[in-house]
């Protein structure tokens, strides 16, 4: 017992290089949390600038509706950039490995800033929109190559914990973004190209702390096949000179990953026992940028002011706040409460909120107090968000699917989640002008649907493992062992963890 006990503290145990490896590594997601927020607090800044350039080529004002629609334009092709960068973060990542790759990410987010920072001097709206561009496609990079390389780091035992890091960095990100857009420090008239161009900075600092960190010592294994250089760097970040556990986890999943045939995109939709958890992988993303958050995170500040909020700018950093502090709650919960339960109650709370932001925005004009409500539903639903649907998706498609068809996976389901927001970003302003405060009933109405689908079709993956989650795709194999809940539903399961049963799809579970 006392060897156990030892090698359990051994593989928990957290190195000052470990956890400085990590940090470097989480820049790259408050960087694309920064670029998700930083347009929220300019946008009448950036009207102005769009009105201005207009005149000075043509000689007459800007038509409101194109200003909306360049505005829009701008917000939305954030996420043009964000699915080529997931699409090209599988081939990138295994041809320069994770850390070099960011390195080379960084260069697209030093690019992107300049052009966004010197759009005022050289007064061109284009350089703006092809600097969120070239931002997005950096973004797109860094949520795909940030949680791959906390993962790889990251001790067996603490690898959900770590992996959770990525989700803080992008909220932490969000708030800085909001903070920096007040009025008296870079959201004033003439320093908003420097709250644009400020992505810069940490790219560098990313930079130059990278050079202290290792590669991946997986990709070392797995794809270079260097076991001296990946077992150095293991024994820095563990702290320890005996890795051999490590290490020969690593040379297995190599060793299954050179058995298991990779899948391609079109295969995940052919083959029957992919079909399942691809088409629950995609609707688990859509359901977090569907849910309407990212109006509320690039638009939060229109709607408060719609609500009359005299301060709307505070408001939308409490809700960057409540937003930070959930996202906190949920790394506890996680691994406790079950992916499937917080994001049945994300989803629930939203659906609540979303109704009673509707019905403030209505009666704000009529009646002063409802503006509080306005800002206590725009907070329950934020908060809500970080409960399920902001963190649960990535946690459950990751684990879907196994080491075949995962990278497939992961670009197909990372490609619909930010095609969606694309979708959110270009649509909402128009939308909010042609359905005012009832915008908010559309997404309601997603988020019923979300939940339903939740319910019945997704399974509960907390202390599966990947061949056991498959199987239960594939239909209880001969000789298993079944479940009998409580309420006489047969669940399959896995012999070897027959305490966790699966929802079974296309029975229709009772509560």
């Amino acid at each position: 017992m006392e060897k156990i006990e030892d090698g359990d503290r051994k593989k928990k145990q957290v190195t000052c290089y470990l956890l400085f490896s990590v940090a470097t590594a989480v820049i790259g997601s408050l960087q694309f949390g920064y670029n998700t927020g930083v347009i929220n607090a300019p946008e009448e800044r950036l009207r102005d600038f769009f009105n201005e350039t207009w005149i000075d080529r043509y000689g007459h004002p800007i038509d409101q509706n194109v200003c909306t629609i360049v505005w829009s334009f701008a917000v939305a092709i954030f996420s043009v950039g964000g699915m080529a960068g997931s699409f090209s973060v599988g081939v990138i990542a295994n041809k320069f490995g994770r850390r070099k790759s960011m390195l080379v990410a960084n260069i697209l987010a030093l690019v992107g800033g300049t052009l966004m920072g010197l759009s005022t001097v050289c007064s061109s709206f284009e350089m703006v929109i092809i600097g969120r561009l070239i931002i997005g496609l950096f973004c797109g990079m860094c949520t795909g190559l940030t949680p791959m390389y906390l993962g790889e780091l990251a001790p067996t035992a603490l690898r959900g914990a770590f992996g959770t890091l990525h989700q803080l960095g992008v909220v932490v990100g969000i708030l800085v973004a909001q903070i920096f857009g007040l009025e008296f420090l870079l959201g004033s008239a003439t320093l908003w190209p420097l709250l644009l161009a400020l992505t810069a900075f940490p790219a560098v600092v990313q930079s130059i702390l990278l050079l202290f960190c290792p590669e991946s010592p997986r990709y070392l294994i797995i794809n270079l096949n260097k076991e001296e250089e990946a077992q150095k760097a293991l024994q820095r970040l563990r702290g320890s000179e005996d890795v051999s556990e490590d290490i020969q986890e690593m040379k297995e999943e190599g060793m299954k990953m050179a058995m298991e045939k990779k899948v391609t995109i079109p295969e995940l939709f052919r083959t029957s026992a992919y079909r399942q958890p691809i088409i629950i992988a995609i609707v688990l993303q859509l359901s977090q940028q569907l849910s309407g958050i990212n109006a509320v995170f690039y638009y939060s500040t229109g709607i408060f002011k719609t609500a009359g909020v005299t301060q709307p700018i505070y408001a939308t950093i409490g809700a960057g706040v409540v937003n930070t502090v959930f996202t906190v709650v949920s790394l506890f919960l996680v691994e406790r409460a079950g992916r499937r339960t917080l994001h049945l109650i994300g989803l629930g709370g939203m659906a609540i909120c979303a109704l009673l932001m509707t019905i403030s925005l209505l009666l704000a004009v009529k009646i002063q107090a409802m503006s509080y409500l306005a800002i206590a539903a725009v907070f329950g639903f934020v908060a809500m968000f970080e409960m399920g649907p902001g963190p649960i998706p990535w946690f459950i498609v990751a684990e879907l699917f196994s080491q075949g068809p995962r990278p497939s996976a992961m670009a197909v389901s990372g490609c619909s989640n930010w095609t969606a927001n694309f979708i959110v970003g270009l649509s909402f302003p128009k939308l909010e002008e042609l359905c005012g405060p009832y915008v908010f009933i559309i997404f309601m109405i997603f988020l019923i649907f979300f939940f339903v689908f939740t319910y019945f079709r997704v399974p509960e993956t907390k202390g599966r493992t990947f061949e056991d989650i498959s199987r239960g795709f594939a239909g209880p194999a001969p000789g298993s062992g079944l479940a009998q809940p409580s309420d006489g539903i047969t669940l399959p399961v896995s012999p070897t963890t027959e305490k966790v049963p699966m929802v079974e799809f296309g029975v229709e579970a009772k509560k």
